[in-house]
Parts: C-alpha cells; sequence; structure tokens
C-alpha cells in the first residue's frame, strides 16, 4: 500500500479498518488509555483470520507513534465535538502532506474540516461495518479538497480493496440518508402491528431478499449510534428505540437490542 495507514480509536469500525489495512502493509491504531488498547489487542487477537497480517498492527497510546503516517483515520464515537477534540490533536502531529480522514456516517465532513484545520488535506472515508466484508465506502470531500487529497482518497480504497464512491456533503451522505428512514419505520410498525421483531425481519429478508431485516440491522449498527445518526439528519427516533437506549439495550454490542445475543459477553 503507498500509504502508511494509522487509525485513532478502537471500535468496531477502527478495529476493521486495522484489519482491512494490515493485508497489505503495517498499521498503527491509537487506543486512549492503556485499558482500551489492551481491549483492543485481544480482539484483535480473537477476531484474526489472517495471523500475519494482524502481527503488522500495532496498538499504541502514545500520539506520537502516528507522525510518521501519510494517512491518519479519525474513528471515534459519532460526535460532533468528541471527533472535532480528535482531530485537532491528529492534525497537530501530522506531517505536513499528511492527510487526515474522519469516518463518520453523517456528520458534516466540511464543519469538521475546519476544526482539523487542514481543509485542503482532509476527506470523509465512510466505510461500512463490518468493514472486512462491506464492498462500499463513501468519499466525501469539503470544498477546499485539493486534487492531491481527491485522487490520494481514490487510490487508498482501491488498495483497500473497497470501491469508493463520491458522495455529497450532506447529512447522512446517501446511503444513511435513505437507509434509517426505512429502518425506523420498521420500529414504528412494532407498535402499530404488534408483531415482533423476529417476523418483521424475516418479512423483509423472504420478501425482499435482503440479507438481514431492518431491526437486526439496527442492533448491529447499533442502537446508540443510530440515535446520533437520527440526530445529524434530523430524523425523530421512534420511542421505543429511545427506550432501549435508555435501557442500556444498544444492539449486538451489549447482548440485547430488539433482538437478544446470548452468545455476547456482558
Amino acid at each position: 500500500m503507498p500509504e502508511r495507514l494509522a487509525i485513532a480509536g478502537t471500535g468496531a469500525i477502527a478495529l476493521g479498518l486495522a484489519r482491512v489495512a494490515a493485508g497489505i502493509g503495517d498499521v498503527q491504531i491509537l487506543a486512549r488509555s492503556p485499558e482500551s488498547a489492551e481491549r483492543a489487542r485481544e480482539a484483535l487477537r480473537s477476531g484474526a483470520q489472517d495471523n500475519a497480517a494482524t502481527g503488522r498492527i500495532a496498538v499504541t497510546t502514545d500520539p506520537q507513534d502516528l507522525a510518521s503516517a501519510t494517512v491518519i483515520v479519525e474513528a471515534v464515537a459519532e460526535n460532533a465535538a468528541i471527533k472535532a477534540g480528535v482531530l485537532g490533536a491528529l492534525a497537530r502531529i501530522a506531517g505536513e502532506e499528511t492527510l487526515v480522514a474522519t469516518t463518520t456516517s453523517s456528520l458534516s465532513v466540511t464543519e469538521l474540516s475546519l476544526a482539523s484545520g487542514r481543509r485542503e488535506r482532509f476527506f470523509g472515508l465512510h466505510v461500512f461495518h463490518p468493514v472486512t466484508r462491506m464492498q462500499l465506502v463513501e468519499l466525501v470531500f469539503p470544498t477546499r479538497a485539493s486534487d492531491d487529497t481527491r485522487e490520494r482518497a481514490a487510490a487508498l480504497c482501491e488498495a483497500l480493496g473497497k470501491t469508493g464512491v463520491v458522495v455529497p456533503d450532506t447529512p447522512g451522505f446517501v446511503v444513511n440518508r435513505l437507509l434509517f428512514p426505512y429502518l425506523f419505520s420498521a420500529v414504528e410498525l412494532l407498535d402499530e402491528t404488534g408483531m415482533s421483531p423476529a417476523d418483521v425481519d424475516r418479512c423483509m429478508t423472504l420478501g425482499t431478499g435482503q440479507p438481514m431485516g431492518p431491526l437486526a440491522l439496527l442492533d448491529l449498527v447499533g442502537l446508540d449510534v443510530a440515535l446520533d445518526i437520527a440526530r445529524a439528519i434530523d430524523r425523530p427516533a421512534p420511542l421505543r428505540l429511545r427506550a432501549l437506549v435508555d435501557d442500556g439495550m444498544l444492539g449486538r454490542k451489549s447482548g440485547r437490542g430488539f433482538h437478544a445475543y446470548p452468545e455476547v459477553r456482558r
């Protein structure tokens, strides 16, 4: 891979992107604490399908270890204030020619580029969960992004084996703008009809050929993340979804959402 990739974050998107990138080069992951660093290392070990590739991923808590990267990707919580703080810190350690990217799924890339202070060398790299399997990357550029940034971002997607599609910097971009109203309508249907989540999902998988039903997909995304996306695209989130989040039922990652996931250790 011509670029040297570093990723700030230890969540599912960050680790998934690291696994993909490690197939073709060394990757640095920045964790916010020794505890999160150890959890990331354990997750990488337990999910390893290619031990050689996993060995090319280094997890650190020292931001200076990212200084030699040519592309630094922020992959932290979908919260504008949190992302802005991380991006500002990353920009301070980045080299002059280094690109800084965000994995935001719904926030304004132009506004985040202002927080980074690197508008010409900034872009949105919206990868999809699970990153190791999903082909699409929504590429989003602020108006000030240079031609070199655009070309390198597209080349990075190709090197990662992904298909980059340039999309407008509008709330939710393309996929989430179209997808989440559908997902929320499935939640509302539960209360309107009394159907079970399993039956709603069964209708949509068997009736439309989708690999996953809308309620299972919400669980996979994370119900807390779905609330963040609802705010970003200015769509009201269903009360039932809000209640689940208030009760700590966040989907697969917590072991319970619209469905139960007994295999998840609580």
